[in-house]
């Protein structure tokens, strides 16, 4: 018995590992009609709510609330992480949960755990889904009370045969010194569940851990068998029951939770395909409004579930991944997070072009077709998260604005490969820097991975190696431009926050943080407060009894005047002194807070003990900015709602005494005038100098506030209300309009008294974070009243150029001046801190005025360059070459007179040299068009002149050219149009170095002359400064200031001459 048990539980291991095909699945009950998505989740929720007393908690935002190690919320514990922690407010409506259940929506895109590449190759894959969850906290129930509930749900509520069903436990890890969970084991045993179907696993499977260090456990899984019995079993796996009762240590030692807690989940899209019967989660009420609609949308063939090769032309391939990724754009744009260019955006601006190109290319559907299907998200989705029907219309018009744009750049990305792959042989690899230059590091946006299924798809290998070249470039190129972080501070780890509660410890008494007042002058007062040190800790997070000489250390306090940084305003700084020794003074550099704890930062000059008492001081200036700022900040969202409309939502924002910033929802970038009405609102408003009025009330007050403005956060209960002009009272009386009149909001900062003291405001800068949210940055006080003197000192310099220009110039070399005046003027306006409506205006009024300059100077340049043409061509009656020196400082009217002096003599060939004042040489020059070009140019240029710094009596020239006789590979050109820099076999757009690496890269256009025969292959080409081979290059540097004629234009080269080849 023993031996056929261990073999039937390696065929399950390999079974459960194997990613379920879904086939053969048999429907429940073959009479009953299949359950319907909404009913399943009902059915969960009441379940818990109504059998065993758990509270029904709404689905967080799939955007992270304060979690920088997530990209999206990816599993339904995230929200709950502060209670796992031990770092939730114990104010918080959080911190008094003890059983609760819901339904979380879920993203797992990018980051450690993704599913975006399987999406669409098999039939269970998802970016986004929902997960049906139960936890307890604190201990409240644990594994016997978790297995129960689930075995009942499963088995009684949805009718899941138990012969059907599967456990397996955690067998123990020796290494880390745990043993197996034999109570889970048993527990399954005597719910009834046959030994022969409950298996042990290792850590691999049966641990789950948070990340690399925090709360984890051992977990059990319930699994249900796709074959039904019938044969080798099929195991998927339904739910995963962890318990959590052990913290990841740093050091990769597990210590034991303070607490213990149930966390489980369930995936609503699995469970509902069970229950419905059906071979995949695709074939359930979930996705067949939307697979009804692609197929409506587009025309294709309707959907038939085929995978892998059955799939002929990806059909059924592009059905999944379009129903499922317009799920998940459409989810997470409800939430605040649109498709960008970093972080969660760029990921989901992944999934929109994955999504657009499917649709596109292998659906056919024509544009705007990804937009029309935000409906039916709705349709199967609205009910359970109605935020998805509040911005039905929303979500259409940025699907809609990204598809159009990713479109242009997908035909053009699509032409640039065609293009590059007709230029490769038959054993070449496609060149990286093509692929660089396609991808969303380069200039078209296209994802990498896409660039390289588009390769794939007709059977061209990618240079991977050289992608990889360049995506470490860049990847440092980022780490140099990237900001300095932030010094992390001190905070107190799970245990230390557990010991506190253990002994007792109540959280800090922070309420002295709003005792300040108004002087009669008008000055503001900040009260000191006296408190006993609790606790000192060690910056390594160990408790101690005392600290000195010097140390950096945490200080637990029994109450604090510090504002502790939350909310997005800035920590408090200050001091903090012994009482009755007030000559030795400790700085406090922040206050973080932890579970309802303040830890200060403190350095420590002397000795400093538990059960020390202390006086506390913040540095007033610093907190006045920051209410200053903090005021500012609300005063601004309220203007935003009156310029842009009461549906206006913040999308983020942080102030410190420096300057704030404010993250907005907008359709699109907002208008001069827009940004002069909201800094004109705030200004009236500080003008009025009203009242600021701060009341702590119930949360259940605000929940049904109009206009009431609150963020994505968890509140304390009772809630600080901050109203601008109205007490809170009336503010918040069932009758009152005052929320939409003036700013009320839900807020825990410090705040003035008074709104005069703000001063003035002036938005300094405004750019668009991603599609849909602008991030406004502004300054206050005396720094806005800077800003306007400047921006009106730039406006007055921005008159002045106009008037120069339209009294006009008298020479070339003045026009030059005021053209290069106005080009600094507008330098100094794009970087200076000025109001943004302002610098919007002057950008476009100086635009213009370059525009004009540019103009004045051609004119002036045509006329000189006339002018020296007629006397050169006095001068030079005869012959076919004219070599001499032109007095100019313009390269411009230097080129414009070789071009006119050919013109009217088009047998002659032309050079000209204009000696500079620092030594230098301007350099132009034009082959007669009845010339072998090639010829010329190598008896001109072969005496070895380089770029370099003149010595006296030898001026030099100002160009690229080769230190010894060309020998590129040239074709040369009927002589209709000369096209220089023509080389066999090269593709237009390249460059090339010697081997050597040391010489200049120089630009080549690819040959397209009838007479070359070149197969286009990988050519072989010679360097001009070192003679060695080289394969092209991408481009990247500038050349030499060597001028020859390309096309139209005169173009700054670095020429490569030699014979034609043969």
């Amino acid at each position: 018995m023993a031996a056929s048990v261990a073999a039937a539980a390696g065929r399950l291991r390999r079974a459960i590992r194997r990613s379920p095909s879904w086939r053969g699945l048999r429907t429940l009950s073959s009479e009953a009609s299949p359950t319907q998505a909404a009913a399943v989740r009902d059915a969960f929720l009441s379940f818990f709510r109504d059998r065993h007393g758990h509270r029904l908690v709404p689905s967080a935002s799939v955007r992270p609330r304060g979690d920088p190690s997530l990209l999206f919320v990816n599993a339904g514990m995230n929200q709950f992480k502060p209670i796992f922690l031990g770092t939730v407010d114990p104010r918080s409506e959080m911190a008094g949960f003890r059983r609760v259940a819901n339904s979380q929506k879920c993203v797992r895109a990018g980051g450690r755990h993704s599913d975006l590449e399987d999406v669409g190759r098999d039939l269970s894959h998802h970016t986004f889904f929902e997960m049906l969850g139960n936890w307890a906290f604190g201990g409240e129930y644990f594994k016997e009370e978790a297995c129960s509930m689930a075995w009942e749900l499963l088995t009684q509520v949805y009718g899941i045969p138990e012969d059907q069903l599967w456990v397996s436990y955690f067998g123990g890890d020796p290494k880390a010194g745990l043993g197996p969970d034999l109570e889970s084991r048993d527990i399954w045993l005597n719910l009834g569940v046959p030994a022969s179907r409950v298996l042990s696993f290792g850590p691999e499977e049966n641990f789950w851990e948070m990340g690399d260090t925090g709360p984890c456990g051992p977990c059990t899984e319930i699994h249900y068998d796709l074959a039904g019995g019938a044969g080798a079993p099929q195991l998927v796996e339904l739910w995963n029951l962890v318990f959590m009762q052990h913290n990841r240590e740093a050091d990769g030692s597990l210590q034991p939770l303070p607490q213990r807690h149930v966390d489980t989940g369930m995936g609503l899209e699995r469970l509902v395909a069970v229950l419905q019967g059906r071979r995949s989660t695709y074939d359930t009420d979930l996705f067949s409004p939307l697979l009804d609609a692609i197929h409506q949308g587009c025309g294709a063939p309707p959907y038939s579930g085929r995978v892998g090769a059955a799939d002929e032309g990806r059909t059924d391939t592009a059905y999944r991944v379009v129903a499922d990724h317009i799920r998940t754009l459409s989810v997470c744009i409800a939430d605040g997070v649109s498709p960008g260019m970093s972080g969660a955006p760029l990921v989901l601006r992944r999934i929109l072009r994955r999504a657009v190109r499917f649709s596109t290319e292998v659906l056919r559907a024509p544009p705007g077709f990804l937009g029309s299907l935000v409906p039916a998200v709705v349709e199967t989705l609205g009910d359970a998260y109605p935020e998805l029907q509040r911005s039905s219309a929303q979500i259409a018009s940025l699907v809609s604005e990204d598809e159009a744009a990713f479109l242009a750049s997908l035909q053009r990305g699509r032409r640039v490969i065609e293009r590059t792959l007709k230029r490769l042989g038959p054993s070449d690899v496609f060149p990286a820097e093509v692929a660089w230059s396609l991808s969303l590091s380069g200039n078209l946006g296209l994802p990498l991975d896409l660039v390289e299924l588009m390769l794939e798809e007709k059977g061209v290998p990618l240079d991977t190696a050289g992608l990889e070249r360049l995506a470490q470039e860049e990847a440092q190129h980022r780490t140099l431009q990237a900001e300095p972080v932030q010094e992390q501070g001190l905070r107190l780890d799970v245990h230390a926050l557990g010991e506190l509660q253990r002994r007792g410890v109540p959280p800090t008494d922070d309420s002295p943080k709003y005792s300040y007042s108004l002087r009669p002058g008008g000055g503001y007062e900040f009260s000191t407060c006296e408190a006993q040190v609790l606790q000192l800790y060690t910056e390594d997070g160990t408790a101690v009894a005392s600290v000195g000489d010097g140390q950096r250390c945490g200080l637990l306090l029994d109450k604090t005047n510090f504002y502790a940084e939350q909310g997005g305003q800035a920590s408090d700084r200050g001091y903090l002194v012994l009482v009755g020794q007030q000559d030795v003074l400790f700085p406090v550099a922040r206050a973080e807070v932890c579970g309802g704890f303040i830890l200060h930062e403190v350095v420590a000059p002397e000795c400093l003990k538990v059960g020390d008492q202390v006086q506390l001081h913040v540095d007033e200036a610093w907190r006045l900015s920051c209410m200053e700022k903090h005021t500012a900040i609300h005063l601004l969202s309220w203007a935003l709602r009156q310029a842009l409309g009461p549906g206006t939502e913040q999308r983020g924002s942080h102030l410190n005494p420096e300057r704030l910033r404010f993250d907005v929802a907008t359709q699109a970038p907002l208008t001069p005038e827009q940004l002069r009405t909201v800094e004109g609102t705030v200004q009236k408003a500080v003008g009025r100098d009203e009242a600021v009025y701060m009341e702590e009330v119930a949360l259940a007050r605000t929940a049904h506030v109009p206009g009431l403005r609150s963020l994505d956060e968890v509140y304390p209960d009772p809630v600080r209300v901050v109203s601008v002009g109205v007490p809170v009272a009336h503010a918040l009386h069932p009758a009152s309009q005052a929320a939409l009149q003036t700013s009320v909001e839900l807020c825990c900062g410090t705040h003035l008294l008074r709104t005069g003291a703000i001063g003035d405001l002036v938005i300094v800068g405004e750019r668009q974070l991603v599609k849909g949210i602008t991030r406004l940055l502004a300054v206050t006080g005396e720094q806005a009243q800077q800003a306007r003197e400047v921006g009106q000192s730039l406006a007055q310099e921005v008159e002045a150029a106009a008037a120069r220009l339209s009294q006009g110039s008298r020479d070339v070399a003045e026009a030059h001046r005021l053209s290069k005046d106005i080009g600094q003027l507008t330098d100094a306006v794009d970087t200076a801190t000025m109001p943004q409506w302002q610098r919007r205006e002057l950008q476009a009024t100086l635009k213009a005025l370059q525009r004009r300059a540019n103009t004045a100077v051609r004119k002036l340049e045509i006329g000189q360059a006339a002018q020296k043409t007629q006397e050169l061509l006095q001068r030079h009656t005869e012959g076919p070459l004219i070599v001499d020196t032109v007095s100019t400082e313009s390269l411009s009217v230097l080129v414009k007179v070789v071009r006119q002096l050919c013109k009217q003599a088009p047998s002659t060939s032309v050079l000209l040299l204009s000696p500079q004042p620092l030594g230098q040489v301007l350099c132009a020059c034009q082959v007669a068009q009845c010339l072998r070009w090639g010829h010329v140019f190598a008896s001109i240029l072969g005496q070895g002149a380089r770029r370099q710094p003149s010595k006296p009596g030898s001026p030099a020239l100002h160009s690229a050219q080769p230190s010894k006789p060309a020998c590129g590979r040239t074709h040369a050109h009927p002589p209709s149009k000369p096209r220089p820099l023509a080389m066999h076999g090269v593709p237009n757009n390249r460059r090339c170095v010697g081997a050597c690496g040391k010489g200049p890269e120089i630009p080549v256009v690819g040959c397209h002359g009838p007479s070359c025969s070149s197969s286009l292959g990988r050519p072989s080409l010679t360097h001009p400064l070192c003679s060695e081979d080289r394969m092209p290059a991408p481009l990247g540097t500038r050349t030499g200031s060597f001028l020859v004629e390309d096309g139209k234009d005169w173009k700054s080269r670095a020429l490569w001459l030699g014979q034609p080849s043969s």
